[in-house]
């Protein structure tokens, strides 16, 4: 159980770390973070459609993948 454990440990600390990444790289709606990377320069110059799509079904993944992480660490801990 000790490795289930750890194992779910590392995997929401870098689902964590990679969900902040992917959340700061999407698209600004008015002067953000994503601004200061050039997003304000120019709109059609910085990502296309197909490439924020994808972007948005990353973030969606890596968030479902840290909340099944979570939930499972809690009911490693109610069973202990």
């Amino acid at each position: 159980m000790d490795v289930l454990r750890i194992t779910l440990q590392v995997l929401l600390v870098l689902t964590s770390m990679l969900l902040v990444l992917l959340v700061l790289l999407h698209k600004g709606k008015g002067g953000g973070l994503s601004d200061m990377f050039g997003g304000g320069i120019s709109s059609s110059a910085g990502s296309s459609g197909v490439a924020e799509r994808n972007l948005n079904r990353i973030t969606v993944i890596i968030a479902l993948v840290w909340t099944a992480a979570i939930v499972l660490l809690g009911l490693i801990e109610k069973t202990s």
